[in-house]
């Protein structure tokens, strides 16, 4: 099915609907979610939930249980609050991405043993661990941690990657460790989120390059972090890496036990210039033409639905459907309207379909998503949003 055909399908089967809203093509889902297995190679992904944000997706991919389904394995989460309220609702493994200081959530955590259980937080820097063990408020639970070791690649002054943890050197890391264990909490794992490989489009000669140094980088870094953190932990459960945009180069490394995608199943823009997959986008939103300013500019309303990240046109979404829409340099994708270039075929009333930049961001400005089957079939489900949660 092309882009052009599934937007028609899901322009029919939402029809009866006022828009904006939100649509998600199943076969275009499932489709992904069987290229992210291929690709995977028998490798355990974990789901990225930051990028989904949709409690019936992560289920149609995990399993109701949340927890495990045909190659997916446990949910990378962004926020605790957002992990218990995964766990309560049945998920067994839940890696937390990123630190957490929430005293709160914290303090739940401490004390619920199937939260304990199902949590892996994600840990840095040993302030962080003097914060969660004051907030936990006792010393008799021993909660999960893996170590975030930067992965970014370092070429004299260059950093290429994103700033994110400290911990660089074998040494550093088993410090960590050993700062973790003394105070209480259960290392089981260690994760690399090479950024700079994953995040950017693989269709430039000089990226690719850039890419096959890091590859090699961190690829002998990792060996040496695990040798000396498994000198003081002993086996580990957990050695996550990658993203949707390098399961490749993430499952060639034997130490690696799991992967992590999450933009792969819905594949918002910035996702359209890799080689290594084809993207199949599922997700796209709608929104009403509002007035004809000129005979060829057709205004939309809302529609400035920006992505994170550095801003500039990469961010912005695209329309696609009617063919032929630009948005206006001087205006842009507007907070609660869009003039479009090229809507001299547009009639008041009509609807202008859009792509995101970024995956799951989109379902915070839509509190349901409708989920469409290859017969047309429409079930509509609530986002996060939707089920009044917002983890920020």
């Amino acid at each position: 099915m092309t882009e052009t055909t599934a937007l028609h399908h899901l322009h029919d089967a939402t029809a009866d609907l006022d828009p904006p809203l939100a649509a998600l093509d199943l076969s275009r889902l499932d489709a992904n979610a069987a290229d992210l297995r291929r690709r995977a190679n028998g490798v355990a992904i974990r789901v990225a939930s930051k990028s989904v944000r949709c409690r019936a997706v992560l289920e149609r991919v995990l399993g109701t249980d949340l927890t495990a389904a045909d190659g997916f394995a446990g949910i990378m989460a962004y926020s605790l609050r957002e992990a218990i309220w995964l766990a309560r609702l049945g998920a067994r493994d839940i890696l937390l991405g990123y630190p957490t200081l929430d005293r709160a959530a914290l303090a739940e955590l401490a004390g619920a043993p199937t939260l304990l259980r199902s949590i892996t937080l994600m840990i840095d820097d040993v302030a962080q661990l003097e914060l969660a063990r004051a907030a936990l408020g006792t010393d008799t639970v021993h909660p999960r941690v893996c170590l975030d070791v930067d992965a970014s690649l370092r070429i004299g002054p260059l950093h290429l990657g994103v700033r994110r943890s400290p911990i660089r050197t074998p040494g550093e890391a088993a410090v960590l460790a050993t700062q973790a264990r003394t105070r209480g909490f259960e290392v089981v794992g260690v994760m690399t989120y090479e950024a700079q490989i994953a995040g950017l489009p693989d269709n430039n000669p000089a990226v690719r390059v850039v890419k096959r140094l890091s590859a090699a980088e961190i690829a002998r870094r990792r060996t040496q972090v695990l040798d000396a953190v498994r000198m003081v932990t002993g086996p580990l459960e957990i050695v996550n890496s990658g993203g949707t945009g390098s399961i490749e180069v993430s499952i060639s490394d034997p130490d690696v036990t799991e992967v992590t995608a999450g933009s792969g199943l819905y594949v918002p823009t910035l996702f359209d210039h890799y080689r290594s997959f084809t993207p199949r986008p599922a997700l796209f939103f709608a929104t009403p033409v509002l007035r004809k300013p000129t005979p060829s500019i057709a205004t939309v309303f809302a529609g400035g639905y920006i992505a994170s990240g550095p801003t500039g046109p990469s961010r912005v979404p695209l329309p696609v459907w009617p063919a032929g829409l630009t948005l206006l340099g001087a205006e842009g994708a507007g907070e609660v309207q869009t003039p479009l270039a090229g809507g001299s075929e547009l009639e008041i009333g009509d609807r202008v379909w859009f792509r995101h930049a970024k995956a799951g961001e989109l379902c915070e400005r839509f509190a349901e998503i409708h989920l469409v089957d290859d017969s047309g079939t429409r079930t509509t489900v609530p986002t996060y949003r939707g089920e009044g949660q917002c983890f920020g």
